[in-house]
C-alpha cells in the first residue's frame, strides 16, 4: 500500500471509531476484510489511527473538522508535511483537499485543546496533578513505550540484555525499576522470542513494576490479588518474594492464562473463585489494583480519555469503595491492604483512600506514591494502607 492509501484507510477507520465502534475491533475487522494488506501495512495504519485518536483535538483544530479525514490533514501538518501533497487522489490516496479543507486548520489553543483533554476533565486533572498536569497530558499524546520485566528467578537482567541483543532488540534499564527494560529497537518481534515464550520475560509497563516493587509481603507470606486481571503484578511481587499467592477476579476470564504463565515463570498462582476467598483468608497482604478510568494509560487505550463522563467516573468511584470495604475483610491482623490505580485522579485516588479511612476504624494509611506518564511509564497511584493489631485479644 501507498502511504496515501494508508492514510485514507485509517481516515475511513477513524470514522467508524469517532461513530463509536471500539478501535481494535474496527481495526481486527478492516484487516479481515483486507486480506491483501501485508503486516507492514496493518501497523502503520494502526500507528496513525492510535497517533489520532491519542490527539483527537489538536488534530482536529490543525485539520478544521473532527472527522477521519479532518484528523489526517491534522496529522499530516502537525508533522510538518504539505497535505496536499498526500491528498493527491492517486490510487487508492485520499481525494484531493477541496478549497475550504485547504483554508482550515488553526494552530490548536492552549489548554485542553492543545493538550488533548476533555474540558469537564481539564480542572479535576489540574486539581490532581498541580503543576505536573501539562507534562502528564503531553505525554499521553505521544506513543507508550514498551517495556519488560525480567523474571529474576529464572535470568539476570545483563543475561537478558545479551539474548535479546543477540535476537536483535536492543533494550536500555528503566529507572523506575531495577527489572524493568524499555525495548528501543526491534519491539515488534518479542511475541516470539523465546525468552518471553519461556517466563524468563514479561511485558509489563515500568510503572506496573515499580508499584508492584512497592508491595510488602514477608517471606514465604501470603498474598491475595483481589482484582487480578492477567496477574501481572502477582507474578512481578512472587519474582522476589516466595509466598502463597491466591488471584480473584469478578471477571474470571481474566485470569484464564493466569496458571499456566506462573508456572512458566516458576510460580504457583492459585486462581480462587469468590466463593472460596473465605476459607483462604486471612491474607498478610491484601493487593487491590481497582477498575477504574484508565486516565494514566490513555496512551495505550486514548479511545477511553473520549468516552469517559461524569456519570461513568462516578460508577467507578461508588465501585472503589466497595471493592476496598469488601477487600479488606481478608486482611489479617496487622497485615497490609494496597489500593493501586492506573488512574491520574485525585476521585479515584486520595478521596477513595479518605473515604475509606472515615468509613472503617482501625486502618491508617501508612504510604502513598503517585507515578506519572512524564515519569516514563503508565500513570499509576498506590496506598498502602495497615490494620491495626487488636491488643485486646489474646
Amino acid at each position: 500500500m501507498t502511504p496515501g492509501a494508508r492514510v485514507a484507510a485509517a481516515a475511513d477507520l477513524l470514522d467508524d471509531i469517532l461513530g463509536g465502534a471500539p478501535a481494535e475491533k474496527a481495526l481486527t475487522g478492516w484487516a479481515r476484510g483486507h486480506r491483501f494488506a501485508g503486516s507492514k501495512d496493518r501497523a502503520a495504519i494502526r500507528d496513525l489511527v492510535y497517533d489520532a485518536l491519542r490527539r483527537r483535538r489538536s488534530l482536529a483544530a490543525l485539520g478544521g473538522a473532527e472527522t477521519g479525514r479532518g484528523l489526517m490533514i491534522g496529522l499530516a501538518r502537525e508533522s510538518g508535511h504539505d497535505a496536499a501533497l498526500l491528498f493527491d487522489g492517486v490510487g487508492y490516496g485520499p481525494a484531493p483537499l477541496s478549497e475550504a479543507e485547504a483554508e482550515a486548520g488553526r494552530a490548536p489553543l492552549d489548554g485542553p485543546e492543545a493538550l488533548d483533554c476533555p474540558d469537564w476533565l481539564w480542572p479535576d486533572l489540574q486539581d490532581s496533578l498541580g503543576a505536573d498536569a501539562a507534562a502528564a497530558l503531553a505525554a499521553l499524546r505521544e506513543r507508550a513505550p514498551v517495556h519488560l520485566r525480567v523474571n529474576t528467578r529464572r535470568t539476570t537482567v545483563d543475561e537478558a540484555q545479551a539474548q535479546l541483543a543477540a535476537a536483535g532488540t536492543d533494550t536500555r534499564r528503566h529507572p523506575l525499576s531495577a527489572t524493568a527494560l524499555e525495548v528501543v529497537t526491534g519491539a515488534r518481534r518479542l511475541r516470539a522470542d523465546p525468552a518471553v515464550l519461556s517466563g524468563a520475560l514479561e511485558f509489563q509497563d515500568a510503572a506496573s513494576q515499580a508499584v508492584s516493587d512497592l508491595v510488602p509481603l514477608p517471606e514465604g507470606g501470603r498474598l491475595l490479588d483481589y482484582c487480578a486481571g492477567g496477574g501481572g503484578k502477582t507474578l512481578a511481587i512472587g519474582a522476589r518474594v516466595k509466598g502463597h499467592f491466591v488471584a480473584h477476579d469478578a471477571a474470571p476470564r481474566r485470569m484464564a492464562d493466569l496458571p499456566a504463565r506462573a508456572a512458566r515463570a516458576g510460580l504457583a498462582v492459585h486462581c480462587a473463585a469468590p466463593d472460596a476467598l473465605a476459607a483462604e483468608a486471612p491474607f498478610d497482604t491484601v493487593l487491590v489494583d481497582a477498575p477504574c478510568s484508565g486516565s494514566g494509560s490513555w496512551r495505550r487505550d486514548p479511545q477511553g480519555k473520549w468516552t469517559l463522563d461524569p456519570a461513568r467516573l462516578d460508577e467507578l468511584t461508588a465501585l472503589q469503595d466497595e471493592i476496598l470495604v469488601a477487600a479488606c475483610g481478608h486482611v489479617a491482623q496487622g497485615g497490609s491492604l494496597c489500593y493501586v490505580t492506573c488512574s491520574l485522579l485525585a476521585r479515584e485516588n486520595e478521596e477513595r483512600i479518605a473515604a475509606f479511612l472515615s468509613a472503617m476504624p482501625g486502618w491508617t494509611c501508612r504510604a502513598q506514591h503517585r507515578f506519572t506518564p512524564a515519569d516514563g511509564g503508565d500513570g499509576f497511584f498506590f496506598a498502602l494502607l495497615g490494620r491495626d493489631v487488636d491488643t485486646t485479644q489474646g
